[in-house]
């Protein structure tokens, strides 16, 4: 595990806005896994993040097997006339009898394989007749058969540090026999909301005030962390109070690896997140070249224990603006702190079905970006067409998102563009 940072460490860099590149590069150079070692039972493993490698202990299979049912035999002894079958072997049984030359033996599908025996034809290609079986000549050596190691060899690597945990892994370690794994520790996550307008659903107090808003930051983010390894602590909506907002930070701080919040992340009156930060930790990112998201903000607050300080981002207020800040800073972010490998998305190339005629130079931007497929099966991509920050709906109708470069200042119809799908985020 890395050694804990401290306020101080260097994060620097000496631009007021930073690209959006920039700000990944330095998150993904300089951020420490926080999170300690555990080791936990392979059912409670999905999704955690491997904190030391595992290999397998033995060749994977142990034997070599049959892939079908049918009948195992020699490949140089297949004449093409029907050969003795003298013994019969189903999977689960323990050494079977060597096979005599030039006869053939009865098997099922995960039976090892006899000894003299290196093929098997499949039982509804074969002919039984009252002297044996006839195989097919035309079949190749070591047809139908699974060799002892082909998925994994002994001293093998399965998984390295930092590797995270899917269905297929799980299965893969339950071959070599794991009951637990070693992984990393949850992160311990802060999720805080600030506004004074900000209310929270309750189903028995449905009515807003005028100037009142449901906060819909905290449900949505709750939902984008659930596949992650973290344990989340929601605390109460924070108003537009320098004091309370440092009260709430520090007491986050005290015992959490991250703080998550929304809003109050710009220089408004109102706006208090950010001069708190300063005041009692160290912003390192703020202001990015980027639509939506620019006044995101990410720094860290030291912790009165010795451990690892807590880091801080900032997201937005506006629910887009959120989501796409959380999607593309602070979920890597998250993953590398918790001693994941930095998970970058994979883009796709598809052709605009869309046209901007004046696009601003030198910022990138995020679009919604809902997928079309033509008469001829093709795929293309088109924006939602409202750009607001605000809209939810946006999002609901979304695939992804569409990623416009710095350097584009007009997007034709049919232009290829790069589309991140939601899909790729778990």
């Amino acid at each position: 595990m890395s050694p804990p940072l401290r306020v101080n460490d260097c994060f620097l860099h000496d631009k007021d806005r930073l690209r959006h590149d920039e700000a990944l590069g330095i998150l993904k150079e300089r951020l420490p896994t926080v999170a300690r070692t555990t080791t936990v039972r392979l059912e409670d493993a999905l999704k955690r993040v491997v904190s030391a490698p595992v290999q397998a202990p033995h060749p994977i299979p142990l034997h070599t097997n049959s892939a079908v049912d049918g009948y195992a035999f020699c490949h140089s002894d297949n004449t093409g006339t029907p050969m003795p079958v003298t013994s019969r072997v189903a999977a689960g049984d323990l050494a079977p009898q060597p096979l005599e030359p030039g006869h053939a033996a009865r098997i099922f599908t995960g039976a090892t394989m006899p000894q003299g025996a290196d093929s098997v034809a499949m039982q509804e290609d074969c002919t039984e007749a009252k002297e044996g079986v006839k195989v097919p000549t035309s079949l190749k050596p070591g047809a139908n058969c699974r060799k002892a190691g082909e998925d994994l060899q002994q001293g093998e690597q399965m998984f390295g540090t930092g590797h995270r945990l899917d269905p297929a892994d799980i299965a893969a370690a339950a071959s070599i026999g794991l009951s637990e794994i070693p992984v990393f520790e949850k992160l311990r996550v802060a999720l805080i909301s600030s506004g004074n307008e900000l209310r929270r659903a309750d189903n028995n107090e449905s009515t807003l005030q005028p100037g009142e808003v449901f906060d819909a930051n905290s449900p949505l983010l709750r939902a984008l962390l659930s596949p992650l390894p973290v344990d989340v602590t929601a605390f109460p909506i924070v108003g537009d109070s320098r004091a309370d907002v440092q009260k709430t930070l520090a007491n986050a701080a005290a015992s959490h690896h991250v703080i998550l919040t929304t809003g109050g992340a710009s220089r408004g009156d109102e706006d208090h997140m950010l001069a708190v930060l300063d005041e009692i930790g160290k912003r390192h990112l703020w202001q990015l070249a980027v639509k939506p998201g620019r006044p995101m903000m990410f720094g860290q607050i030291a912790r009165a224990d010795g451990q690892a300080d807590c880091f801080h981002f900032g997201l937005p207020g506006n629910p887009v603006a959120a989501m796409v800040c959380f999607l593309l800073y602070a979920r890597p972010s998250l993953l590398k702190l918790a001693g994941a490998d930095w998970d970058s998305p994979p883009r796709f190339p598809l052709p605009a079905a869309f046209e901007i005629q004046n696009k601003k130079p030198d910022r990138r931007e995020f679009l919604r970006g809902i997928l079309q497929r033509g008469e001829d099966g093709s795929l293309a991509v088109d924006k939602f067409q409202r750009d607001g920050s605000g809209l939810i709906s946006s999002l609901r109708m979304a695939d992804g998102l569409i990623e416009l470069p710095e350097s584009s200042t007009h997007i034709a119809r049919g232009t290829p563009v790069n589309f991140i799908p939601f899909s790729s985020f778990d």
